[in-house]
């Protein structure tokens, strides 16, 4: 009977972060040159962008924002960003519980 407690406690420990998702944040800085517009976060394995996280807002260039992202499949995230030319930056595959994102003129599409 202990076997089985200790088997069912590790086990419990075990499943419940992985569970979770992960939790966490990316601070993105614009520096472009030019405001952002438009900037989206979403999962690498998604097949379509998801909302424009700035809203009514924009990012100026020189600027930091912090996006929070909860409950996510998994860390690694490609993010795209639209100046007011409508010139697009996009990073694919960034693991942001790692690094942030600068995008510069170089990122550009």
């Amino acid at each position: 009977m202990k076997k089985a407690l200790a088997l069912f406690a590790v086990l419990f420990l075990f499943s419940g972060p992985a569970s979770a998702g992960f939790d966490g944040y990316v601070e993105v800085t614009n520096n472009t040159g030019y405001d952002i517009y438009y900037l989206y976060v979403s999962h690498a394995k998604s097949d379509s962008w998801e909302e424009d996280v700035l809203d009514d807002d924009i990012l100026p260039n020189g600027h930091t924002v912090r996006v929070n992202l909860r409950n996510a499949k998994s860390s690694i995230f490609d993010i795209r960003a639209k100046d007011e030319d409508g010139d697009t930056y996009t990073i694919w595959d960034l693991d942001v519980a790692r690094h942030d994102v600068v995008f510069t003129l170089d990122d550009m599409d």
